[in-house]
Order: C-alpha cells, then structure tokens, then sequence
C-alpha cells in the first residue's frame, strides 16, 4: 500500500477511535513518567477524552456509509448507534471511578484507568470491523485489557481467583472463536464479511453441515463473552472479584461488544443464508441453537440468582439472565429485531451501572458486598433508596422504567414474529416474574430491615452526578421511549 493510497483513505471517520487511542498512550505515558500528584488527574483526562470521542461521534450522524482500509473497517448506522452505547457507559463508568472515597481499591490506579481506555477502544473497532480479522484483533484488546483489570486487586484472593478463571476461560472462547472463523473462512476463502456473506449465500451444497458446525462453534466462543449458559460459571466469580466499576464495565461494555460481534455475524453472514439461499436446514439449525441457549441462560440465570447474598454475585446472575432476554430477537428475526437488541442494551447501560453504582457508595462506606448493606437504607439515605428502586424496578421491568420498555418490545416482537416464538415469550415472562423474587428481596432490606448502623451515609456530589444522569436515563426512556427509537430510526 503506497503513501498515495493511504491519503486518499477518508481517516477522518475514524476521529472517535483515534481520540480514545491518543487519550490511552497519553495517560499511560502520564502514568510512567509523570510525577506522582499529577496521577490524581487521569479519571478526569478520561472523562474528558470519551466527552470529546462523543462530540465527533455526533458529528458523524446522518453520514454516508463509509469503507475504508480495503473494507476491514466500516462506517455504518450500526457502527454508529453501538459506538454511542459504548462511549455512554464508558462515561458513566468513568465518572464511577471519580467517585471513590477510599484509595485502596486497587494499587496501581493509573493502569485502571488506562486499560479502560484501551478495552474501549477494542470494542470501538469490533463495532467497525469488516472483517473478521479485525473483528477478532478488537476481541483480543478488550479481553486481555479486561483480565489484567480483573487482577489489579492484588491483595484480594477473590480478584486472584476470579482473574484465574477469567483469563483460562477466555483463552478456551479464544480458541473456540477462532476455529469458528477458520470454518467461515475456509468455506467462503475469504476474511471480508462481504465476501463471506456473498459466498456463503450462494449454494452451500455438501457444505452446509459444515457451515452449521462452524456457527456453533463461533457461538460457543462468543457465548463465553456475553455469559450463556453453559460458557457462564467465570461471570460470577470475576463479577465479585473485580473492583465495582470493573465489574460494571464487564457487565455493560463488554456484554453489548459480544453481541455486536453476533449481531455483525448473523446479520451479515448467516442471515444472507436463510434470506438468500433458502438453506432451510442451515437457518433451522441455527435459530434451535441459539433459542436453546437462550432458553437456558434465561433459566439457569433467574433462578440461581434466587440463592446469592453477595450483590456483585447476584447481579452477574441477574445480567446472565438478560443475556438470554437479548438473544430472543435473534431468534425471532422481525423488521424491529435490531431496534430491539439496541434499545435493551441502552436501557441496560443506565439500569445497570447505577445498580453497580449504588453498590459501589455502600461497599466504600460499609466495607462489604453483602446484601445486608442494603438493610434500612431508606432511613439512613431516602434518595439513595430511591434510585436504587429506580434501577432494580427497571431491570424486574416495572412499567414506566425503560427495562419494561425493553423486556415489551421484545416480547412483542416474538409474538408477531413468523414462526411466532410463543416459548421463548412465555419462558422470558416466567423468568421476568422470578427475577422479582430477588429483586425485591434487596427491596425487603432497604425498606422494612432496620439499618446495622445507625448512621447516615454520606454522598458527595460526584457520587450523585452518575447516579442523577442513570435514574433520568431510566426513567426517560421508560415514559419517552419514542426519542430514542426515532434517534435510532
């Protein structure tokens, strides 16, 4: 590739990744060889990168699909609404980060804050990859970026063992994912998803079993990264023994970064299939597999989540169960079925991370993870139990949250999908009505348990800021659903 052919490349698209790219070599840089004060400051330099990777990402709405490097990296409406996720819950995550009252969490801040960074920007470029050997090189960023997050709590034998966990399962997704991909890639000869998709949609003949085959054997990579049931048993283990925001970021970030990876896959590749080919055997195989997992996960998730007391253990259970919610659309393949899959991860952002945040306030202030933190909050601090009801009523999907907004639509559209999906909707209803069991539960503790301790605990205004933007979000989008599905029309 000559100077020319670079120069003509249309590099300005990719402002937001370079922004996040800049932002992480400077703060590292800051953090090795800058005096020992000016460390206090990276949160904030981080704040202020993403705010910045916002603005240019804006600047690109309504701009004309662009390819660029040969087609290995893509703009697109779907780059551009899952990057707006991916920055939105980086933000607010950051902002958790700032909020700490206590400095011994993690020893080496710096690298905390930087390695943030670098998993966000793996989960930018797996949002524009074209190509399925940059898809898997974003994969590769965020993963071991995340497993070095996991273990940073060295002193912390939970952080040691769910690091442990992390790092053996992931390398089992990785081995999985890439022979998923040498199937792909050896029936189409090709790495570019256009070229698979082209390939694959033309008459598969006595390769159609081995196109199955290498679905499910992607799937399986992938499932360890959004925690399906059977590839779960590390999100519990790793939730609990990474710091709180880390766990939020494994929660919200890095869960929509593996389904967008499904979603480029499916719709790009195996959808043109069934669409194109009419391999009816190769599309039945597919959606059995994935509703099968998705039965299990909504299942297996709900009702193990019935019998934790460690709120980090219970909302990682809590987000497998929702994994198997946003598998449902896969399934169901309506005109709404993207729409849905993007409007669930939204409402998850806010939703999620102010549960984590929440969390986060009362495990500085009480030193535990235990349920029993949550034991007479109302008296000690009447807002902070509210907004906690806000965020557990959104994700049990009470109307006028946007869970229920989120969990309807999806239900809806199993409904009306052809075939209807009547199992998957009634299972996920079944499951949504045992989620409250252990949603209200932390209900029970806030307002009818008497607090441990009589004492108020104490919230500063940077606490409050993430809190604030997460209950309007959710509750926003709970009566307002319409401004974000036209923002994404």
């Amino acid at each position: 590739m000559d100077l020319q052919t670079l120069q003509s490349f249309e590099w300005g698209i990719m402002t937001p990744e370079f922004t996040i790219l800049i932002a992480g070599i400077l703060l590292s840089l800051l953090d090795l060889f800058g005096r020992e004060r000016w460390k206090k400051y990276l949160p904030w330099l981080a704040v202020i990168s993403i705010g910045i990777a916002i603005l240019f990402l804006g600047n690109q709405a309504g701009h004309q699909d662009v390819s660029i490097l040969y087609d290995t990296y893509i703009f697109d409406p779907f780059s551009f609404y899952f990057k707006f996720i991916l920055l939105l819950g980086s933000f607010l995550i950051y902002l958790m980060i700032l909020s700490r009252t206590t400095n011994h969490e993690i020893e080496d801040r710096g690298e905390y804050v930087y390695l943030l960074l670098a998993a966000l920007l793996g989960t930018m470029v797996m949002a524009s990859s074209g190509d399925i050997i940059t898809l898997f090189v974003g994969l590769e960023l965020l993963s071991i970026s995340s497993y070095i997050m996991v273990g940073l709590r060295k002193n912390n034998l939970h952080s040691n063992e769910g690091a442990m966990k992390y790092v053996i399962n992931g390398g089992i997704a990785t081995a999985f994912t890439l022979f998923g991909m040498s199937y792909v890639y050896g029936i189409s000869g090709s790495t570019k998803l256009v070229d698979i998709s082209r390939e694959m949609s033309g008459s598969l003949g006595s390769g159609e079993p081995v196109a199955i085959i290498g679905f499910i054997i992607l799937f399986i990579g992938l499932g360890f990264k959004i925690s399906t049931v059977p590839f779960h048993m590390w999100a519990p283990d790793v939730y609990q023994g990474a710091a709180t925001p880390v766990s939020a970021f494994l929660s919200v970030i890095s869960k929509a970064a593996g389904f967008m990876i499904i979603i480029r896959l499916f719709w790009d590749i195996f959808h043109s299939i069934g669409v194109a080919a009419e391999n009816d055997a190769l599309f039945e195989a597919i959606f059995g597999f994935v509703a099968t997992v998705s039965i299990l996960t909504m299942v297996i998730g709900n009702i193990v989540a019935l019998r934790q007391r460690n709120m980090k253990r219970l909302l990682a259970y809590s987000s497998i169960g929702h994994a198997g919610y946003i598998l449902i659309p896969l399934v169901s393949l309506t005109p709404m079925s993207l729409e849905n899959i993007w409007f669930y991860l939204l409402a998850y952002v806010f939703m999620t991370i102010g549960a984590f945040m929440v969390i986060y306030i009362l495990e500085q202030a009480k030193k535990s993870e235990d349920i029993s933190i949550f034991s007479g909050l109302f008296k000690e601090s009447p807002l902070l139990a509210v907004a906690m009801t806000i965020f557990l009523a959104s994700l049990a999907g009470i109307p006028g949250t946007a869970g229920f907004i989120g969990k309807l639509n999806i239900l809806i559209g199993a409904v009306i999908a052809n075939p209807a999906q009547y199992l998957l909707a009634g299972i996920m209803a079944l499951m949504t009505v045992v989620s409250y069991i252990y949603y209200f539960s932390i209900f029970v503790q806030m307002f009818i348990r008497e607090p441990e301790e009589e004492r108020i605990t104490n919230i500063s205004g940077l606490q409050w800021t993430p809190l604030i933007l997460c209950v309007l979000g959710t509750i926003g989008l709970g009566i307002f659903p319409f401004i974000a599905l036209n923002f994404f029309s």
